[in-house]
């Protein structure tokens, strides 16, 4: 198990300030508490420090840097003034919907513990997504779990772990999409050791993961009895509690139509990034616009500053490296991708947020201080 939070942690450490505020002020119950340490991985010590905040806009500027270090900007302009917006439109209307998949995802992932209305997910998904564009270390994981507990009656704890259970999905679709196309692909050699090493390092979590489930169901199928009681039992039994949760989720049918869902989010993200490139007249086969989303899509998983400024650029940028596009080109189209891709989620965003009842001032005292129910959401 501490293998398993060992490897997860770094996805979910921005969200451990939050975590620690509402277990401190009782916002939890016993096994929601036990979920979240299972999916959000307590750190070894409480702490305010504004190390990751500092660590995420270090980053970011450190990233900007170096992007935008013998930048042409005449020539960048150029190259987006002659876009073809016909394909910048495919593009955003591929990358709005890759992010309706991601909460049809999440309304199976949760099936278990509740009916989820497509309606409340997407307007959830899209509350994150903006509170992620306007605020650092990504809190809209946490706003929507937020909102979406409160509209549907679902535990906090069992909305943020299934966030959990999203992130390892995506780990092993990427780095399953990684293995493929490097078959197909002739790729720098680091590049090839670095995804064998997350390949491993996936395999290795999917392993554990499904060994606990295997455990449980071993239990289950010896007739112990119902899941313990947290609020009664010790550390044991809140650790089962989140056991069977865990395993309530994974064994449910409806996950493995998630699972399936799973595979649209990455495949539309895939399919708005290629309509940009050839937007940009970017002549590069759809194997190229696997690898840079994949590569773009793990790297802005790290600490970083508000709508991952700094951090998408680079990793586009080293995405379209390993294909020898010159920096110049690969810096304006990271650039001319990012607002194409972006635009559309803050005004989303922002009508989603006003719709669940929250002004950008009270989502900024939310992820700050959730001690209050969310509010009930527009009609």
């Amino acid at each position: 198990m501490r293998k398993v939070i060992v490897g997860l942690r770094g996805a979910f450490g921005p969200l451990a300030p939050i975590y620690l505020n509402l277990h401190r002020r009782g916002t939890f119950d016993g096994g929601e508490r036990s979920f979240l340490l299972m999916t959000l991985f307590e750190p070894d010590r409480p702490s305010h420090s504004i190390v990751p905040r500092l660590l995420g806009y270090g980053l970011s500027i450190v990233f900007l840097v170096w992007v935008l270090h013998d930048f042409h900007v005449v020539r960048a302009l150029k190259d987006m003034a002659n876009a073809d917006w016909k394909w910048v439109i495919v593009g955003m209307a591929c990358d709005v919907t890759s992010y309706v998949a991601q909460a049809w995802r999440w309304k199976l992932l949760l099936t278990p513990f509740g009916r989820v209305r497509m309606t409340k997910s997407v307007r959830a998904i899209f509350s994150g997504l903006f509170a992620n564009l306007v605020l650092p270390l990504r809190p809209g994981e946490f706003l929507r779990g937020y909102l979406l507990s409160g509209s549907e009656n679902i535990k906090l704890g069992l909305t943020l772990g299934s966030v959990g259970v999203e992130r390892l999905i995506d780990l092993v679709i990427a780095t399953s999409a990684l293995g493929v196309v490097s078959l197909l692909v002739d790729l720098p050699p680091r590049f090839r050791r670095a995804a064998d090493i997350l390949g491993i390092i996936t395999l290795v979590i999917v392993t554990i993961i499904v060994a606990l489930i295997f455990f449980l169901e071993t239990k289950i199928g010896k007739n112990e009895g119902p899941p313990p009681d947290p609020t009664q039992a010790g550390l044991k039994g809140k650790i089962m509690a989140a056991l069977f949760s865990l395993h309530a989720m994974g064994t449910a049918p409806s996950f493995y139509s998630a699972v399936l869902a799973s595979l649209l989010v990455p495949g539309f993200q895939i399919l708005a990034m290629w309509a940009i490139m050839t937007s940009y007249s970017l002549h590069l086969s759809f194997l190229v616009a696997v690898v840079v989303t994949v590569v773009i899509n793990l790297g802005v998983s790290l600490p970083n500053a508000p709508a991952n400024v700094g951090s998408y650029q680079f990793f586009c940028v080293l995405g379209l490296s390993i294909f020898d596009v010159d920096k110049t080109t690969a810096t304006g189209f990271s650039i001319f991708v990012f607002i194409a891709l972006t635009l559309p989620l803050l005004f989303l965003g922002i009508a989603a947020l006003v719709r669940s009842g929250l002004s950008l001032r009270t989502m900024r005292e939310r992820v700050a201080h959730p001690t209050e129910a969310p509010p009930p959401a527009a009609a």
